[in-house]
């Protein structure tokens, strides 16, 4: 048994060292051109997100249009609780300083009713000094996990588009759900991980001589809770209501929500008859009457969708069939929180038919569908050609057939990567179609698709510079973002297995790979090819490119065992 220390020279060690980066995304800086034409009705949807602190009833407070999402401030006896805390610190900051306008009472508990980044990433600024309780359903711990690993750089792009976070000042109308997603590329991430959790269907508490009770509800997310104050009649929904149609599918990429147990959240809720209801996005609701009739509607509109759906899919209808017959009854289409603002009826239709069936819509046809690119070569040839083709592109923009255009140049760009004329007229469509949409998540994302079309953006990622959040990343996280970076190419013909020992927390990996699988498991193996001991918070800190690793090694704090360029052969079979 040896450990070798680390030769400073030897460059390669380095870069393979930073392709375990794991990093928050965020985006670069772009031209000042860009349409600011939007859907009338989209327009006037941004009322919903005049920015003020309302005083909603006695000791609660919510913070509307600060961020994307809302702040609440409930006030006791000794102290206060604050409910979910913005998407950044830079969101987090004017919010606290406004609480604090209301009351300096000390922080005895925050609460994140669900783990998505607009609700919890501004923990640090609104916690300040203090060390609340940070509450959460059991659950939360590992959505918040995923999120560090495995799809986060595509989810990230996504999401830049969805929320238009690339478009220049005035690009964004609104986002559907609040007035702009404050997290780009210089924002601060201010998560702290819950370190008060509860398990099962609710838990109740006494805080500063509040009465809560939390009840795990979910819906838009499936460690979504909603919050119940009893004595006051008043209820926080999180994300299961808010005044638009909802999202049963995100367009940044989610898994399947299961609308069924949405309905059956929204009727949880119903049952308490609240008298106030507070929606972490957009404005309050008084009045019991209005309430019930609100979530009577909105689960409504779910099931309907949901029925309507799993009633075509059994008459053995496809997605695109389903879609053209599946409306909004008029009682429910009028209403102006179902209103598809932030989520649409079509994406809900063809969230549900994968949800049930995955993704073979029932034609043969599509078991074996051609490539991309022969298909394109078989359209041109029938077009007579590629010129043709990008005529016919033209000619459809002409027509005001956007849709059509968009898919006629997506094939000439299959053919021809660099085609301006196509990327011109794509552009073009794609700005149409996005002036166009009520739906903010489909305009933003048609807008910032048609800037990188044009090459005015390019949606980058960045590294992490929060070294809290870092050090709070499981390792397990950083192994599985590995595991799903291995080049199958560079590893066909590998059977090599590498053990980490963590001293300082007690954990050991093994990682394993064989012929294009990493297996990893949670123990140190006998015999490693390669053996690596190091501290837990070196390694992420390396990982995050927070950390030098050749100082690490000079230094002592990594030793190997099995010698250094046998991991560096390894390391390199994973993708940066």
């Amino acid at each position: 048994m040896y450990f070798e220390k680390w030769k400073p020279m030897n460059p390669f060690l380095i870069m393979i060292f930073l392709c375990l980066a794991v990093a928050a995304c965020s985006g670069q800086s772009i031209s000042d051109k860009v349409t600011v034409k939007s859907n009338p009705d989209l327009k006037a949807h941004s009322k919903e997100f005049k920015k003020e602190v309302i005083r909603v009833a006695d000791g609660v407070f919510v913070a509307i249009g600060y961020g994307l999402a809302n702040s609440i401030l409930l006030e006791g006896d000794d102290g206060v609780v604050i409910v979910d805390t913005m998407e950044s610190e830079e969101a987090a900051k004017p919010v606290k300083d406004a609480f604090l306008k209301i009351t300096q009472k000390p922080i005895k508990a925050i609460i994140y009713t669900h783990f998505h980044p607009d609700h919890v990433f501004g923990t640090t600024i609104m916690s300040g000094k203090e060390s609340p309780e940070i509450i959460s359903h059991e659950t939360t711990l590992s959505q918040l996990d995923r999120m560090v690993s495995v799809t986060r750089e595509t989810t990230y792009t996504r999401s830049a588009r969805q929320f238009g976070t690339m478009l220049p000042e005035g690009g964004v109308i609104n986002c559907g759900i609040g007035p702009y997603l404050d997290f780009r590329k210089n924002n601060t991430v201010g998560l702290i991980r819950p370190n008060r959790t509860f398990g099962g269907d609710q838990q109740k508490l006494t805080i500063a001589g509040i009465n809560l009770e939390l009840h795990h509800a979910p819906g838009e997310t499936s460690d979504q809770i909603f919050i119940w104050l009893p004595d006051k009649k008043i209820l926080l929904p999180a994300d299961n209501f808010y005044r638009s149609f909802p999202n049963l599918y995100a367009i940044r990429g989610t898994a399947y929500r299961d609308v069924t147990l949405w309905v059956k959240s929204l009727d949880q809720m119903r049952r308490l008859k609240p008298e106030i209801l507070i929606p972490h996005h957009t404005r309050p609701i008084y009045g019991e009457k209005e309430i019930e009739e609100t979530l009577t509607d909105y689960r409504d509109a779910i099931q309907f969708v949901h029925d309507q759906t799993i009633r075509w899919i059994n008459k053995g209808l496809t997605p695109d069939e389903i879609v053209e017959r599946v409306k909004l009854p008029a009682h429910l289409a009028g209403k102006p929180y179902l209103h598809e603002y932030y989520g649409t009826v079509a994406w809900s239709v063809r969230a549900i038919f994968t949800g049930y069936l995955g993704w073979f819509s029932g034609n043969a046809t599509d078991l074996f569908p051609l490539r991309s690119v022969e298909r394109a070569r078989k359209i041109a040839e029938l077009a007579g050609g590629e010129s043709r083709l990008l005529e016919n592109a033209a000619l459809a923009y002409q027509q005001k057939e956007y849709q059509w255009a968009l898919e006629i140049c997506d094939h000439v760009l299959c053919l021809d990567t660099k085609n301006q004329k196509a990327k011109t007229i794509k552009a073009d469509a794609l700005t149409a179609l996005g002036e166009k949409q009520i739906a903010s998540t489909a305009r933003n994302y048609y807008l910032t698709q048609a800037l990188e079309v044009k090459g005015d953006i390019t949606i980058a990622q960045r590294k992490t510079k929060e070294i809290e959040l870092v050090h709070s990343i499981p390792l397990a996280a950083i192994f599985n973002g590995m595991a799903v970076r291995l080049d199958p190419l560079k590893s066909a013909d590998v059977d090599q297995v590498v053990g980490f020992r963590f001293p300082d927390t007690g954990e050991a990996y093994t990682l394993h790979v064989r012929k294009g699988v990493a297996e990893l498991q949670p123990w140190f193996p006998e015999n490693p090819d390669i053996a690596v001991t190091v501290d837990a918070m070196v390694w992420k800190e390396i990982a995050a490119k927070m950390r030098n690793p050749a100082i690490a090694l000079l230094k002592g704090d990594i030793a190997i065992e099995g010698g250094t360029f046998d991991l560096v052969g390894f390391l390199r079979l994973f993708e940066t």
